[in-house]
Parts: C-alpha cells; structure tokens; sequence
C-alpha cells in the first residue's frame, strides 16, 4: 500500500473500506470504467453540469486503488507532451491553447477541493528543478528559453551559476522555479471526491471487475451494465483489456517515504511547504515535501515486464527501492541517514508517442482517456471536464483542445515492445552515467530520445 493511503488507515480513517458491489444488472446513463481520478472527475463534472444525471463508476478494487492513489502528488501543468512538439503536430495556437489549459487547471484543482470540503493539503508553491552538471545546466537553460519563447508557461531562474546563494542539493549549479504546482496528498484526493461523487447521485461500485465493455454495454464479474455513454478510464491497467492492450504500456515507478524530518531540517535544504522538486537527469525522479514534513520520493527504473503483464509483485522491486534511497541522500546528505517507512509503486499509461488523450468515438459512445505518462494529477481533471462537455454535447473551447481525439499509434507486438522498452530504460540510465563521466551531452540520449518521448 502506498503511504498515501497508508497514512489514511494510520490516522483511524475507515476511508479504506470496500463500497458496495454492482448488485446484479443494472442500467445507467453514464457507466465509467475505472475509480481513479479520470473517472471520478469524468462522474462529478457530469453530475455538476446535469443533476439528474444516472452515472456509474466501476472499480474492480477500491477508488483510488492504481495510479491516483500511489502517485508523487504533483498537481502541475506538466503534459507529457512539450509545447514545442504539441506545435510541430497541432500548430502554434492549439499548442497555446493546451499549455493554458494545463495551467489553469492546476487551480481548478485547488478550487474544487477547497469548494467541496476535500482536505487535500494542496499547496501551490511551484516544482524545483535543479541543474547539477553542466549538460543538466544546458537542459534547464533550454527550459527557460522555450518558456520564454511561448510565453505562457512562468518558469524563471531562482538561481544561476552567478548566483548559488539560494540552497538545494549538493552539486547545484542553477535551480529554476516552474510555479504552476501544487504538492498535494492523492489519497486524501482520491477518496475525498469519490465521496462527493456519491453526494451528487452518483454511485462508486467498488469490488467490480469490468470483463468486457463494447457498445452500450459493460459485462463485469457482477453483473451487466447498459449506458448510453461508456468511459474507459484505465490508465496503465488499460494494458488488461484487449481493445486498449497495445494503446498503452505499463510502466512501473516505484517511490519511498522517510521518517519526518524537523522543520530545521527543510530549512537547511531550502524545500518549503508546497514544493516539489525533480533534476535534469535522464532517468525521471520526483519529490515533494509532504505536510507532516516527509519526504516522499520516486522515480522510474524498474523494466518493463513481457506481454504487458501486471502483477502486485511488480510494486515492489528492492533494486529500485534502493537506488531511490542511494539518490535521496546523494541530493541531500544532510538527510541520507533518515529511515525509509513505507515502499510501494504501481504502473503508469504510457502512449507510443507519449501524448495523452481524450478520443471520443460518438457513433459508439464509447470515450477513452488517458496515456499521461505520470503527468495525471492534474490532468485527469482536464480530462474529467473535457468528458463531461463530450457526453452532454457542449461546445466548449475544451473540446476543440489539440488532444481530444488524438490517436497514438499501438505499440509493437512482442517482442519488439519488450526489447524497446526495456532499452529505452536502460538508455536512460546509461546516459546519466555518461554525463557523469564526459561533462558533455549524452549520446545514448539523444539515440534513444524517440523511445522515451524525445
């Protein structure tokens, strides 16, 4: 279990506890496939715009059991996606037009949960990015320029190589500020609009595995489903399904939480409440500050697994558990002796050409979304709001954003997306070590750069 919803159970919460089951067949207006955050910002943004709305969300464990509930908490403007590339494909005012979107949607976020009484520990306090080598400083330089260049996108320099005033992990040479972020607790989240959700008139089946979806009709392991609409809201476990096997491949990031740490402590390192704080290195790692002053971090490195197989051991891998505690203390040696309490991971959707969407197909009713590459916190509402304009006919300025009904290609069959994957991984992790060594731009990275979103 991840600490989010760890920290839940500890605290004497019985958020924890299984709804009711689908009870047999039954017939909605609206049956969404997945209780994660897709689909319940789809519920209670459909239910918000049409009361009488008879919406369903199915869930095969509890809501919030796969990513929404495991992530880093970082509620960003992040799209998986740059704006550069959203340009090259969807042209400069539809690439604008996204970046805003993304933005603002880091405080709708914030609205809601303040609107609907969700004790979240949103905070907006903006994502440190820190250069600790000088390729890490060339990628950083590049960040702020294309941010300047759009100029939608905040990002400015907290301190540069003139000015190293400012403290941050050892090695900095530059840190850059990107302000749309909010640190926040997932599980709080998570749960916290299922409940609001069922406030609506909306109902959360948890405990219900959805075999089989096809037009207005969902087949789950209790019972049949009829809806006009059906949303497929399945992220990485999206890989189980037959039609949306090859549209998305799990892959694993795992994180780990400390002890708490005295607010002496965060001061020293220069990490306030509401930060999050990520590098330039290849291989993503993530962190926040969590509100009992935690550090809660991640990243990726555990391979990808033949067939786009998913199982609960693949959560945990002591490798890269280890590897993350060995780079939290690396950046922070102040901290390296801090215990690590809780372990755990989970699978993220990741589309061929890393680009989420939202894809409605009107003649079937059928509308999938998803593929944010670990980008979801806040996207999902983006995409909760962009579904509900969808299944109510709305003409609204997010339903001609440049992602609704972008289509990647499938990834390739075995074993071609095995041993992609997997190199791809691999690639990453060599070119920061060649970085280290040569102080120069990685040549493994800019190679591999088409299997990782480059």
């Amino acid at each position: 279990m991840s600490f989010w919803l760890d920290s839940m159970v500890e605290s004497g919460a019985d958020e924890l506890l299984p709804r009711p089951a689908l009870p047999g067949d039954r017939e909605f207006d609206v049956a969404i496939v997945g209780g994660g955050l897709t689909g319940l910002w789809s519920a209670y943004y459909l239910l918000k715009r049409s009361p009488g709305l008879r919406v369903a969300v199915l869930e095969k464990e509890i809501a919030g059991f796969g990513a929404s509930g495991r992530n880093g908490g970082w509620c960003s403007a992040l799209f998986p996606a740059s704006t550069a590339a959203l340009e090259r494909r969807h042209g400069l005012d539809a690439a604008l037009a996204m970046r805003r979107a993304m933005i603002d949607t880091v405080d709708e976020v914030g609205r809601v949960a303040q609107a609907e009484g969700i004790d979240c520990d949103f905070a907006k306090s903006g994502t440190l990015l820190f250069a600790r080598s000088k390729p890490q400083l060339a990628r950083a330089t590049a960040e702020v320029a294309e941010a300047e260049h759009y100029g939608v996108d905040q990002v400015r320099w907290l301190s540069s190589p003139q000015d190293v005033s400012k403290p941050g992990p050892a090695g900095t040479m530059a840190t850059i500020l990107e302000p749309a972020c909010a640190r926040l607790h997932p599980g709080k989240l998570v749960r916290g609009l299922a409940r609001v959700v069922e406030s609506l008139g909306g109902t959360v089946f948890e405990e219900t595995e959805v075999l089989a979806w096809e037009q207005g009709r969902v087949t789950t392991n209790r019972g049949t489903v009829t809806a006009g609409s059906i949303v497929i809201a399945t992220e990485g476990f999206g890989a189980s399904f037959r039609q949306t096997h090859r549209r998305v491949l799990p892959l694993y990031s795992l994180m780990i939480a400390t002890e708490p740490l005295p607010d002496a402590v965060w001061d020293e390192l220069g990490i306030d409440h509401g930060h999050t704080f990520s590098d330039f290195r290849h291989l993503l790692i993530y962190g926040q500050r969590t509100a009992d002053n935690r550090f809660a971090f991640g990243g990726r490195g555990a391979r990808y697994h033949w067939g786009s197989a998913l199982r609960a051991e693949y959560d945990r891998v002591p490798r890269v558990f280890e590897h993350l505690r060995r780079t939290l203390g690396e950046l922070f040696p102040q901290v390296a002796d801090a215990a690590v309490t809780h372990r755990w991971g989970g699978p993220i959707g990741v589309p061929r050409d890393w680009h989420a969407a939202v894809d409605h197909d009107a003649a079937s009713g059928v509308i999938w979304a998803g593929g944010y590459v670990g980008d979801g916190l806040s996207t999902t509402n983006l995409a909760g709001r962009t579904i509900a304009d969808l299944v109510t006919s709305a003409d609204s300025e997010l339903v001609e954003l440049p992602w609704v009904n972008h289509r990647s290609r499938n990834w390739e069959p075995e074993p071609l997306r095995f041993i992609g994957a997997n190199l791809g991984l691999l690639a990453m992790d060599i070119a920061d070590l060649e970085e280290r060594v040569t102080r120069r731009p990685s040549l493994a990275a800019r190679i591999m750069s088409p299997l990782v979103g480059g």
